[in-house]
């Protein structure tokens, strides 16, 4: 386009004969050039255009007494648009450059972020299944962290038939955080495993056994045993500083399960710990969660724990996983903390497993 323009311009001065000059025209090419190309051939068409002023001069008889101040001015101006055109092409150029670095930092971070959500997941395992329990889980990573933390679910089934669900979280929103999660989730499928299923014996061998290993972290933690008879069930849970579970009832109505509070795991190995108890129907929904779904800045967490009850019986009578998506829907996808859900409902006719008391 430079070149075009400059070429145009040479060839409408000769038509347009001697008596009159387009010379001030030749401005433009530098001009141009700054806008598409580099510094070099933006000055390589301001001396063209000079050069070229220059002899058109010439050839207009631009140099006699009369129109010799004309053309100096002409020439100047030539000169003064090809500084400016450099000026201009350079400050293209940075922006251009700042633009490219921003663009491939960001892709870097995209896939840093989306290696490490990958890593979170295969970390947390495959959703569980714990059938004939219907169970949904979710995880969605805090905005303003490396997608990796300490929150985990899990839920399995002991040989006798218990049903064990898991909420916890590993203070921290990093890697060593993540790592000591997941030997937190083994450990305690292990120690559930040898202990036989009461919740309040796991969270309290699990928390000897962190002292033993050296492992100085905090973690909160809810431990759910659920023990199916032919009338629905019976639920036992022990809370570790972990937010309370929801439960939904069939019949309509929620309520937090709230109780007296037992210290987080890691401070105190040997504190008194309490298992909880109460019956379940078929139609029942249990929702345990991480602290990052009723948190929130500057508000009290009652406010988050009344949004969370009004937010979930408003979805009542929909299935499982809609009623999860939904409710991290409102969160806005941005959130300070990690959220980690694990949901689970009696079916409507529950069988009694092997042994139940």
């Amino acid at each position: 386009m430079p070149a075009a323009v400059l070429a145009a311009i040479v060839l409408a001065d000769l038509l347009v004969g001697r008596g009159q000059s387009v010379i001030g025209l030749l401005t433009m090419p530098p001009l141009l050039a700054a806008t598409a190309l580099g510094r070099r051939a933006t000055i390589g068409y301001g001396l063209l255009g000079f050069t070229a002023a220059v002899l058109i001069g010439l050839y207009d008889d631009q140099y006699s007494d009369a129109r010799v101040t004309a053309q100096t001015i002409r020439l100047l101006g030539i000169t003064v648009a090809t500084a400016l055109a450099v000026a201009a092409c350079t400050l293209r150029l940075r922006r251009e450059t700042r633009l490219a670095e921003l663009r491939a930092e960001a892709a870097a971070t995209e896939a840093v972020l989306a290696t490490a959500e990958s890593l979170q997941l295969s970390l947390l395992g495959d959703p569980p299944q714990v059938a004939p329990l219907e169970s949904t889980v979710r995880y969605l990573p805090a905005s303003r962290h490396a997608q990796v933390g300490g929150d985990w679910y899990d839920a399995f089934t002991l040989p006798e038939g218990t049903t064990m669900l898991v909420i916890g979280d590993v203070a921290g929103h990093d890697a060593p955080a993540a790592a000591t999660m997941a030997q937190v989730r083994g450990m305690l499928r292990a120690i559930a495993q040898a202990t036989g299923g009461s919740p309040a014996t796991v969270l309290d061998t699990l928390d000897q056994v962190l002292t033993d290993l050296g492992l100085h972290t905090l973690v909160t933690v809810v431990v759910a045993a659920v023990d199916r008879d032919a009338d629905g069930a019976v639920l036992r849970w022990s809370n570790a500083g972990h937010p309370p579970p929801l439960l939904a009832r069939a019949g309509g109505g929620v309520e937090l399960l709230a109780r007296t509070p037992e210290r987080v795991l890691g401070v105190a190995p040997g504190a008194h710990r309490t298992d909880h108890e109460l019956p379940l129907l078929p139609g029942d929904t249990l929702l345990l969660y991480t602290d990052g779904l009723v948190e929130r800045r500057g508000a009290p967490l009652d406010d988050g724990f009344a949004w969370l009850a009004g937010a979930w019986e408003a979805t009542g009578g929909e299935p499982l996983d809609r009623r999860c998506d939904e409710l991290l829907a409102e969160l806005g996808g941005r959130v300070d903390d990690d959220v980690a859900l694990l949901a689970v409902r009696l079916p409507t006719a529950v069988p009694a497993q092997p042994g139940a008391r």
